[in-house]
């Protein structure tokens, strides 16, 4: 029985990038049945990219106000998902698939399903955690095994591997996920939102595959060592300590925050600075209020 998808995109400023994923997804074959951008309030040529934009059922949804990624993913799906479809495909803007991707996807009898993403050289570059850890204390990443650390090479990899968090860069879910735990939480604004989807996910009993053949190329180098004594150390730190809060298995993981913002306010004299000892104090008061899991609306 055929499934309808929808490729719900998220972009900010990034109008080059776009341009060539959109050419992607319209050599798609198959090809999906819609195809909706999320354009957060960009103020570069994003509109003149999507206006000359000719893929068949392309909807954009301008925001008055840039939502973060987070905010953008909770809008498209939600638009997605009251539109019926199927199954929804979660893209950056900054991703291409290969031609065969959507269809190596649904031809997999599973609701949780990541693409495997590599760089434009063809290395594996996926992320995704084979082991996300939120049990032991000692731990100060949670991720403490990704697929590409674990296998090097994608010809290494089994046809399926079993993952324990996500990126919103080529991840599918099917509508019945959505109906029992809702909708992506826009109140990461970056960063951590898609973990938080696959935790919930995986808390309510879907096992989520990252698979092989399904082929994403990354336009970008993976750069994750932010400034943490900027505006998106703020972020980084906030939404791992909620992830800690709501998630964590046991009091002593879930005491984890405080002990990690005691540490960079005592090392800030050494190491960091001020600003970053300010980020800090303030991510943890504001994470405080994050601790309560996503109701499963989907309004």
């Amino acid at each position: 029985m055929s499934e309808s998808v929808a490729v719900v995109v998220v972009t900010y400023n990034r109008a080059d990038l776009l341009e060539r994923m959109l050419a992607g997804l319209a050599a798609l074959d198959p090809a999906p049945d819609a195809v909706i951008v999320v354009d957060n309030a960009s103020t570069d040529h994003t509109p003149a990219v999507l206006a000359a934009c000719e893929i068949a059922g392309l909807e954009v949804l301008r925001t008055a106000d840039n939502l973060g990624g987070a905010g953008g993913f909770h809008h498209g799906v939600r638009e997605a998902y009251a539109r019926g479809f199927d199954r929804i495909w979660l893209m950056d803007d900054d991703v291409v698939p290969a031609t065969d991707c959507l269809g190596v996807l649904l031809a997999e009898d599973a609701d949780c399903l990541m693409a495997v993403r590599e760089d434009v050289a063809g290395r594996l570059v996926e992320k995704a955690a084979t082991r996300f850890d939120l049990r032991n204390p000692l731990a100060i990443r949670p991720k403490t095994g990704m697929v590409e650390t674990a296998y090097g090479e994608r010809s290494r990899m089994p046809a399926r591997v079993e993952i324990e968090n996500v990126a919103f860069e080529g991840f599918m879910v099917r509508r019945r996920v959505i109906d029992v735990i809702g909708l992506p939480d826009p109140s990461y604004f970056i960063f951590y939102d898609d973990v938080d989807f696959a935790l919930r996910a995986r808390r309510a009993g879907f096992t989520i595959w990252a698979v092989r053949d399904a082929v994403l190329v990354r336009q970008l180098d993976f750069d994750q060592q932010h400034d943490l004594s900027g505006w998106k150390g703020y972020y980084m730190y906030r939404n791992l300590f909620a992830v800690h809060l709501r998630y964590g298995e046991n009091a002593l993981v879930r005491l984890k925050p405080w002990l990690i913002t005691a540490a960079v306010v005592l090392l800030s004299p050494l190491r960091g600075g001020r600003r970053e000892a300010a980020n800090v104090i303030r991510a943890m008061r504001d994470a405080r209020g994050m601790r309560s899991v996503p109701t499963r609306s989907v309004d």
